[in-house]
């Protein structure tokens, strides 16, 4: 069996001040990291220096993930983690590390780890994302996705991304982690990774693109969640929040 090897990109698109402060932030802090972490630059009106890729046009969120989900798959990768430029981790450092050792960990208490994802100081929209202060991890039923870090058999296994119709990308990623929480893959969010995130802060410097993205979003939802996929998704927080008790740090980094 091959090791595991983790991909990092980061999603550009905006001010290229915006993306160099999580690169410059995650380079510093795990230098034995440098050579994983990329840019994926979206089409970008303003271009990132020395990008790992850019795009002929704007894919979005979701189709940037399925180009990073192909491309890192097809160069060996066995996980993906796909952030956000508009966030900046909180945790102490090393940031790449200290998330890929305590996965390692989640792992062999919980088995295969299909989603895992750092917890927020403030989520407005999925309040199981918000740090628990002296839990280590938890379970969830969906993530936001800010920042997943996504193993790539787990994303083969349910089929891929499933966006048709919704080039946006809003609502797929709850789709996709829901999908892989009922198939049973884990799917968890870490108290001990934290990040502060900008709430589309990229979205809302293109005029219009929050009522597009929200008139794909509501069919989209509606046709897998149902009518109500609101009232859904809020009933989803409060499951499958199963952790180990708070007692010391269980992991090496936490």
């Amino acid at each position: 069996m091959l090791e595991p090897s983790l991909a990092i990109v980061i999603l550009h698109y905006g001010p290229a001040t915006r993306t160099a402060a999580l690169h410059a932030q995650l380079t510093a802090s795990d230098a034995p990291w440098r050579g994983q972490v990329r840019v994926l630059d979206n089409a970008s009106p303003e271009p990132f220096p020395d990008a790992w890729t850019r795009t002929q046009q704007n894919l979005y969120w979701a189709g940037a993930l399925e180009y990073a989900l192909k491309v890192c798959g097809e160069q060996g990768a066995s996980h993906l983690w796909f952030l956000n430029n508009d966030l900046l981790f909180d945790s102490p450092a090393p940031h790449i590390e200290r998330a890929w050792t305590r996965l390692a960990h989640i792992e062999k208490e919980l088995g295969r780890v299909g989603v895992y994802s750092p917890s927020t100081l403030v989520n407005p929209y999925h309040a199981q994302m918000v740090q628990r202060p002296g839990s280590q991890w938890r379970r969830a039923a969906y993530v936001d996705g800010i920042a997943p870090l996504l193993r790539l058999d787990c994303v083969r296994e349910l089929g891929g991304l499933d966006c048709a119709g919704n080039e946006f990308g809003y609502g797929v990623d709850a789709w996709l982690s829901w999908r892989a929480h009922q198939a049973g893959w884990g799917v968890v969010v870490d108290d001990q990774v934290v990040v502060r995130h900008r709430y589309h802060s990229t979205a809302r410097e293109q005029e219009g693109f929050l009522s597009r993205a929200a008139a794909a979003e509501e069919p989209y939802m509606a046709a897998r969640f149902g009518p109500d996929w609101r009232a859904a998704l809020k009933a989803l927080q409060t499951q499958a929040a199963v952790a180990p008790p708070a007692v010391g740090p269980v992991h090496p980094t936490g």
